[in-house]
């Protein structure tokens, strides 16, 4: 499969290291406990344009993103909205959960992550084959 290059800010190349070296315990809980040894790749702290996504799929063009409780403050939840928005004019997903999930449904979300991929790639098929 040829791999689509996604524009991306290489100015964020080191806040995106520095965010893989200090990941939150729910984000290293989902990515040691189901994401790292998921099937299809997924990386963690991906730059696409000009944002730093957790969590990447870029087989389903899906971006995983864990919020904390400042995703909920009126500033950063208008952002959040804005920068879903723009990433999905570039085709990509977005699907968000709080930290919450993570603690006291892990095996929910990770029902609907692995959901969300299969069904991503299943449409990625069909307009493939099209």
């Amino acid at each position: 499969m040829k791999y689509e290059h996604l524009p991306y800010n290489k100015n964020l190349k080191s806040n995106a290291r520095d965010l893989r070296k200090s990941m939150t315990k729910q984000e290293r809980h989902l990515w040691y406990d189901f994401l790292k040894t998921y099937p299809v790749r997924i990386y963690r702290q991906k730059i696409v344009l000009n944002y730093i996504l957790d969590f990447y799929c870029h087989s389903a063009k899906l971006g995983i993103e864990l919020d904390g409780s400042q995703h909920y403050e009126d500033d950063t939840h208008l952002k959040d909205n804005q920068r879903t928005l723009i990433l999905n004019n570039q085709g990509i997903k977005i699907i968000r959960f709080s930290n919450l999930d993570i603690d006291t449904n892990f095996n929910g979300v990770c029902e609907y992550i692995h959901n969300t991929i299969q069904n991503r790639l299943k449409e990625k098929l069909q307009w493939e084959n099209i």
